[in-house]
């Protein structure tokens, strides 16, 4: 069975944004429950819901993830990402905004979904030129440089990433039914998890933080280097 539906994630899989997610989610920990924590244990949690990743985080580095707390982290957690994109915009990854395209022209939907939150999503996508078509025309639009048929947040679903839920509302947004008929790329563990879970093909890809030998160590369909290895991949 052949695939209609292609689902990617956004930071590390589809957009380079230059480690600002990781560095702003652990100094907003580091702000709220007053220890930093380290690489390994932020990797963790990347890919899934930002505010779940914050409480998760609370935790590891000793602190309780009271309401009030997580709260905070995730308003000043969103106060240094826009902080940190102002200073390195974000760019897409090389290859991506063809092949998408060139996936898309050959009659697949393109969804993306990700652990980021609609507010904080819609203008990093904004600013790249990616929007959901059918367009919506607007005084300042300028020209699209990625038509989408469908983004998820993770504020959109029960619950995030390894979840399988975000994968599902795409297929739902873009009318596909069956599993069978989707792929899902993520360069996260969690990724692979969510995909796995959803039941479609899931791919690791390379343009994230994690190693091959990282990913393989976890359920997956295929690795590969990147997205633009995606169409090679379905033929």
């Amino acid at each position: 069975m052949s695939i209609t539906l292609v689902v990617c994630d956004i930071a590390g899989t589809t957009v380079d944004e230059h480690g600002s997610v990781y560095r702003a989610l652990a100094d907003a920990v580091g702000e709220v429950a007053g220890t930093r924590p380290n690489e390994s244990q932020v990797q963790d949690w990347m890919g899934a819901d930002k505010t779940e990743a914050l409480a998760g985080l609370t935790r590891v580095v000793g602190g309780e993830p009271t309401t009030e707390l997580v709260e905070r982290g995730v308003d000043h957690f969103k106060s240094l990402l826009s902080r940190y994109y102002a200073a390195r915009p974000p760019v897409a990854l090389p290859g991506v905004e063809e092949t998408l395209t060139d996936l898309r022209g050959r009659g697949m939907k393109i969804a993306l979904t990700t652990g980021f939150s609609r507010d904080v999503a819609c203008p990093l996508l904004a600013s790249l030129g990616w929007v959901v078509a059918p367009l919506e025309e607007t005084d300042d639009a300028g020209p699209a440089s990625l038509l989408l048929d469908a983004v998820v947040c993770s504020d959109e679903v029960a619950a995030g990433r390894p979840a399988p839920y975000m994968i599902h509302r795409a297929m739902e947004r873009t009318g596909v039914q069956d599993v069978r008929q989707v792929l899902a790329a993520g360069d996260t563990v969690n990724d692979l998890l969510a995909a796995t879970r959803a039941g479609v093909t899931a791919v690791g890809v390379l343009t994230g933080k994690l190693g091959r030998k990282d990913l393989a160590a976890h359920p997956h369909d295929h690795i590969v280097s990147g997205v633009q290895d995606i169409p090679e991949l379905l033929s």
